[in-house]
């Protein structure tokens, strides 16, 4: 009996282990889905897959860029070499090009969906539970 705890509790844990080879990013952009502009509507955005590709490590990306007055946000996957990874959290450069061009370029890999307004995962909280009512009944 304790042994299928086991088991089990090891299971959920592999589970929501984080593929470090891929993350899954939005994917739209604001000219062709409105609900891609801010604030952020994934109701009908897709997520994508983005995996590892030629050495290069998978992010997603926000680029929001102001072009003759109008704002246009472009959201995806992107590949940058581990190098240029100073870190696991947001990273955003900003570029004016002239007074009417202006890109806010943010990337990010801490977690999937990463690129929205804003996401709140529930992910960890249910593993809480869940790994908590295995060793309850363990226990009992």
């Amino acid at each position: 009996m304790i042994r299928s705890y086991i088991t089990i509790s090891v299971f959920l844990v592999l589970c929501s282990t984080a593929n470090v080879f891929g993350i899954k990013c939005w994917s739209c952009q604001s000219d062709t889905d409105p609900k891609c502009a801010d604030p952020f509507d994934n109701t009908t955005v897709p997520i994508t897959n983005c995996m590892k590709e030629d050495g290069k490590w998978p992010m997603c990306r926000k680029i929001r860029q102001k072009v003759d007055g109008e704002w246009r946000i472009s959201r995806g996957c992107a590949l940058l070499d581990r190098s240029e990874i100073y870190s696991d959290r947001r990273l955003c450069l900003k570029q004016t090009e002239s007074n009417e061009t202006i890109i806010e370029d943010c990337s990010c890999l801490d977690r999937d969906g990463c690129n929205s307004s804003g996401i709140i995962s529930p992910m960890p909280f249910m593993m809480l539970i869940s790994v908590s009512i295995v060793y309850y009944k363990m226990l009992n």
